[in-house]
């Protein structure tokens, strides 16, 4: 699979490494597999070393850096180095032109010497330093930690610091060689992992690759989420547990504590922890203060794991037993379904911050709740799939549909129907919406001036 994407990290890092008169130090970091040793490949010459971080200790991690060092500076590994320091400043010693050094899985390094850190902060500041110093790692919490902390010794101290985030949504086609429909679908899936992208790559089609990777006791990815959560917690069990209900339909705290019978309370933290690592996410209805909102929802942020959550830990028996062809079954019957809700998240984040229809909009949100008829004076429960409000306080509203044979003419009427009910829409200009999957049977329908139809083909252009 060709590289797609990471134009602006590589174009980061190599103006650092390029531009600067003196020795810089840059922190790279990420989820497993998201591509960081690629994106470090990519900018190193020929004339630096890589080296690959392991769990072993101390003195054998030293002894294969040095030999690893040794390709550049010959029989560097002919001298047993008793601590980091003497390493790096004996390496700083033969250093006679400036290289770069990568020091990947980083992490493990200050796992088995917490001193590092201090040792690359002295050399740092000592402005003696005579060769470049990248450091990547999977742990997002120990890379932030590390150069992020105001206590730690790093801190201050990198001249560029690189979260490496998924993939967007529209380079899996390019990357895949999909349709519009397909790349939807299949990045509903996989998320924006390459190293993903490349095992999907790997078998006939979509299904064939699930069966073969996650419906499979001996799959590269059956696995999967328990070493992501390894990267960055001691131990992986709650994770597990809070992804597992979250992703089978329990969203509000109340509804995840008492699944889980513990008290909300002991749950804030680590539900805080897998939104900061991007697992999970909290929806509000649109409107809505995040900080006091009532109505928050609780959903999985990543699709590949909102996939393993809904279809693979609920099947661990039948798959264990063999039978992932049955399970498959199932994700086939009801994938349009799965689908539909990363239709809508996709759809949503095409429309925030984006000029549409000659405005400029806000962030996009669903909204839920009641809306109250002024002909008969009740209330009604009402969702909105896409609510923004552009620059001009005109609100854009729309509905999303994962499914063939939608007719215009219905679904306008019905988006027309919730907006006389919305609290918040009443005296306001509306722009109305409708994201399809497919073109309409009601091909003859005139569209109202006030309505558009976004497809696959707009939501990919929209998301670059």
């Amino acid at each position: 699979m060709r590289i797609v994407d990471r134009k602006e990290e590589r174009r980061r890092v190599k103006k650092v490494l390029e531009e600067s008169t003196s020795s810089v130090f840059v922190a790279i970091y990420g989820r497993r597999r998201i591509g960081k040793s690629t994106l470090v490949k990519l900018v190193l010459g020929e004339n630096d070393v890589y080296f690959m971080a392991d769990k072993s200790e101390q003195p054998v991690q030293r002894e294969l850096l040095a030999k690893s060092l040794s390709d550049l500076f010959p029989e560097f590994d002919a001298v047993k180095y008793p601590t980091w320091d003497a390493l790096f400043s004996a390496l700083n010693y033969r250093a006679n032109q400036r290289f770069t050094l990568c020091l990947d899985e980083f992490p493990f390094l200050v796992l088995q010497a917490p001193e590092l850190p201090s040792v690359l902060q002295r050399l740092i500041d000592s402005n003696a330093l005579k060769y470049n110093v990248i450091v990547c790692g999977s742990s997002q919490q120990m890379m932030e930690k590390a150069v992020l902390d105001s206590a730690e010794p790093l801190y201050g101290r990198a001249n560029a610091i690189i979260k490496l985030m998924p993939i967007r949504l529209p380079y899996i086609k390019e990357a895949l060689e999909l349709t519009d429909c397909q790349a939807i679908e299949e990045y509903a899936v996989w998320g924006g992992v390459p190293r993903y992208w490349c095992l999907r790559e790997s078998e006939a089609d979509l299904f064939s690759s699930i069966e073969y990777n996650l419906l499979n006791v001996n799959g590269t990815l059956y696995d999967e989420p328990n070493l992501l959560f390894l990267d960055d917690m001691t131990q992986s069990t709650q994770a597990q547990t809070l992804l597992s209900v979250i992703g089978n339909g329990c969203n509000r705290l109340s509804e995840i504590s008492a699944r889980m019978e513990k008290k909300a309370t002991d749950l804030s933290r680590p539900l805080k922890k897998l939104v900061d690592l991007g697992y999970l996410f909290k929806e509000i209805p649109f409107g809505e203060n995040e900080a006091n909102s009532k109505r928050s929802l609780y959903k999985i942020a990543d699709p590949f794991m909102c996939f393993y959550y809904t279809y693979v830990v609920p099947n661990r028996s039948l798959i264990g037993m063999g039978r992932g062809n049955s399970v498959l079954k199932k994700v086939e019957n009801t994938f349009t379904e799965y689908v539909s809700f990363w239709w809508e998240q996709f759809c949503l984040q095409a429309v925030s911050g984006q000029v549409l229809f000659g405005k400029s909009w806000g962030k996009a949100s669903r909204w839920w709740g009641n809306g109250f008829d002024e002909m008969d004076k009740k209330s009604y429960p009402i969702e909105i799939d896409v609510v923004a409000e552009s620059d001009d306080q005109t609100l854009l509203l729309g509905e999303c549909k994962w499914t063939e044979g939608e007719f215009a003419e219905r679904l306008l009427n019905a988006l027309r129907q919730k907006s006389r009910l919305l609290p918040f829409a009443k005296n306001r200009n509306i722009e109305f919406v409708l994201f399809l999957k497919s073109p309409l049977l009601d091909v003859n329908f005139s569209l109202p001036t006030d309505c558009h139809l976004l497809y696959p083909k707009d939501i990919l252009e929209y998301m670059f």
